[in-house]
């Protein structure tokens, strides 16, 4: 369980409370909105009305206690530098800021955020990848050249054991699990056979697993 400051109750920042919540961490929310606060109460352990650009705010805060701070004000450029900037002098050890636009990162950077996140750009990336295929369910970035994918199983598969296909050998694939009835079998076995009802989950290259998803 972690202690969480969380700076913004907009769409975004709400979100992420009730899944803290949901994750049971411990949750301090803050915003300038006194309906924004009083409809966090059920789903964070506290809710303060205040304007987190104030010095004494985040002083009085003791944000060095918290293992993570997160800024949500992704549009709000000013607010977020200087809220960040003022997390930062007064001792929070990891300051997680949302942005807005590309070039809104490098600013918070060296503002002295730790890490920053796009999440429209997240996820258009997610929908551009996911619905431009036939074949792919899911996928998680890992790095600028490899990710997780899930995938449906090409016919010439199925009835064929994992060791028949020899898949890392031949398509420089991680086969990480098989996903059944909704339900993830993580490591199949050499002698685990693939059947219609299933689907995969590789880790490898994106032109190695777009070479795979030629079927």
């Amino acid at each position: 369980m972690k202690n969480v400051l969380l700076i913004g109750l907009g769409r975004f920042g709400r979100h992420m409370a009730q899944k803290l919540h949901d994750l049971r961490h411990q949750v301090l929310a803050i915003d300038k909105d006194e309906r924004r606060v009083q409809d966090a109460l059920g789903y964070v352990t506290n809710a303060e009305i205040g304007d987190a650009t104030d010095p004494a705010l985040i002083d009085a805060l003791g944000v060095r206690d918290f293992d993570l701070c997160v800024v949500t004000m992704g549009h709000d450029l000013q607010a977020s530098l200087e809220i960040t900037a003022l997390l930062k002098k007064y001792g929070a050890p990891f300051v997680l800021v949302r942005v807005a636009r590309d070039a809104h990162a490098e600013f918070l950077l060296r503002c002295g955020a730790d890490e920053v996140i796009y999440p429209e750009k997240q996820m258009a990336d997610w929908a551009a990848v996911r619905y431009s295929s036939d074949h792919i369910f899911d996928y998680i970035r890992l790095s600028p050249e490899h990710a997780i994918y899930e995938t449906a199983i090409p016919e010439s598969w199925i009835g064929h054991t994992v060791v028949d296909l020899a898949v890392r050998q031949k398509y420089r694939l991680n086969l990480l699990a098989i996903r059944r009835d909704g339900r993830v079998e993580p490591m199949p076995g050499p002698a685990h056979r693939f059947s219609r009802d299933e689907r995969i989950i590789l880790l490898g290259s994106d032109g190695d697993v777009q070479k795979f998803l030629r079927f």
